[in-house]
């Protein structure tokens, strides 16, 4: 049981950098949306055969919208999660299970790196 601790701790200890190449807005409600490029062949040929858009405009939920400003290069997960906790309160929980599987959606579309 430790070995998974120290896993998971040393994950909460890294430190997120946002893809620069990806725009983002924030809307009156405060919901950010991030507008990707989508470029590869692949895509271009999706943009003429199935008229797939040339920029898809993602909209992160509430919990998405407060995390992604927060992301900065200096902040590491934990720091992220405390600033969560105090915004959300109870309604953050599971906090840093649902912070975990956010950055690495994020990381698996290429939206984040890790400094």
């Amino acid at each position: 049981m430790k070995k998974n601790n120290k896993v998971k701790e040393n994950y909460l200890e890294k430190i997120p950098l946002k893809n620069l190449e990806i725009n983002w807005t924030t809307d009156d409600n405060g919901i950010v949306t991030l507008e990707v490029e989508n470029k590869g062949i692949a895509n271009k040929i999706a943009q003429k055969l199935l008229k797939k858009p040339k920029i898809s405009f993602i909209h992160l939920d509430e919990n998405g919208s407060f995390v992604w400003p927060l992301i900065d290069g200096e902040r590491d997960i934990i720091e992220i999660g405390k600033l969560v906790e105090a915004h959300f309160g109870e309604k953050a929980n599971p906090l840093y299970e649902r912070l975990v599987k956010f950055f690495q959606i994020l990381e698996n579309y290429s939206f984040i790196q890790w400094k």
